[in-house]
């Protein structure tokens, strides 16, 4: 057997390969009509939740935090929205459903809620440090961390993991509320 029969060749648009086989993989697992609106209303509890948080993330004192702290404490609970309704939702079109309805509840809210909860750079980092796999939790306070500009103090660390568990815990209840969860 030659190295040649293991290579795989990428057709010349391989993006919409990848987009049609998940939808493939979507249509052998259809949701029914209530788990399309329990999808949805997970996504509005857990934007509801969001918005609730991000007014004052852990309910720090005035003089605890700067607006800046509180823009990092907004983009790791909308990182933990996302990945959450990942690990937690039952198949990928529920865990879509519910982050599009999520989206559209802080679109709605608008202005420095909405405005706040998506940073490319922030959640490039948050990836890297959950799709290492292992001490997640702890990973996520050292990325807050260093996001904060506080990289190895463990207060920032810890904040930044409590805040992770916390919304994590919040997403896992709602969706096995909802019936949306992972078996």
């Amino acid at each position: 057997m030659g190295l040649d029969e293991d290579i795989k060749i990428v057709g010349d648009k391989p993006s919409l390969d990848v987009r049609h086989n998940k939808i493939k993989e979507n249509l052998a697992d259809p949701i029914t009509a209530e788990e399309f609106e329990n999808a949805k209303k997970l996504g509005e509890v857990i934007a509801n939740k969001y918005i609730l948080e991000a007014a004052n993330p852990l309910g720090l004192d005035e003089g605890e935090y700067s607006p800046e702290l509180i823009r990092q404490m907004r983009l790791l609970l909308s990182f933990t929205a996302t990945v959450g309704f990942e690990r937690f939702c039952k198949n990928d079109t529920v865990a879509g459903l519910a982050q599009k309805s999520f989206i559209d509840i802080l679109f709605k809210e608008g202005g420095e809620i909405y405005n706040s909860s998506s940073d490319t750079g922030a959640f490039s980092f948050y990836y890297l440090a959950f799709r290492r796999g292992t001490d997640v939790e702890r990973r996520m306070g050292q990325t807050f961390a260093m996001l904060c500009s506080s990289d190895g103090d463990p207060i920032f660390q810890e904040r930044g993991e409590a805040l992770y568990c916390w919304f994590s815990a919040e997403i896992r209840k709602a969706a096995s509320e909802l019936k949306l969860a992972r078996l």
